[in-house]
């Protein structure tokens, strides 16, 4: 049992630092995802960052315009975002920067990394219970004990140093 408790708190431990950690780690693989966008050709980074941009109404790392900077929209050559980036209540956006009001103004970084830590939260308090879960069965166990050597109605079985 407390070598449940150890193991758990190890892994609070372990979650704490990487609340820390993932920031930085989402800046450096969301650039990386967003070089390597083509939305032509829809391959697996590029069908996350739109569901991303999608699901957390957000566009580009920072801003739409961090767009501007990426392979793909030099290539397109239409001074346009993702169609991703449109707002949902924007029915004829068409991604262009030209009407930055039709595309999503926050960027994704800052909301990613928000849920990524608000998902190790929710698993640093189930540790958390289940280390104090851990630390009452070992209370018990104690109280148990203590009553035990207390209780005349409790007898030892060894007799002789043999058991009975």
């Amino acid at each position: 049992m407390g070598q449940c408790g150890i193991t758990s708190s190890k892994t609070v431990l372990v979650f704490l630092n990487l609340i820390f950690w993932v920031e930085n780690e989402v800046d450096r693989s969301i650039q990386k995802v967003y070089k390597t966008y083509n939305g032509t050709n829809p391959d697996a980074a590029s069908r996350a960052i739109d569901y991303v941009q999608r699901q957390l109404h957000c566009c580009g790392i920072h801003n739409y315009s961090d767009w501007e900077n990426t392979d793909w929209f030099k290539e397109t050559k239409n001074q346009s975002v993702p169609l991703s980036c449109c707002r949902e209540t924007s029915s004829n956006c068409n991604g262009s920067l030209a009407y930055p009001s039709d595309l999503y103004s926050e960027g994704c970084e800052a909301l990613v990394v928000k849920k990524l830590q608000e998902i190790m939260m929710h698993v640093i308090w189930a540790a958390l219970a289940f280390a104090a879960i851990q630390l009452l069965g070992m209370l018990c166990a104690c109280i148990v004990l203590c009553r035990r050597s207390r209780d005349p109605a409790y007898e030892l079985l060894i007799t002789g140093g043999t058991y009975a």
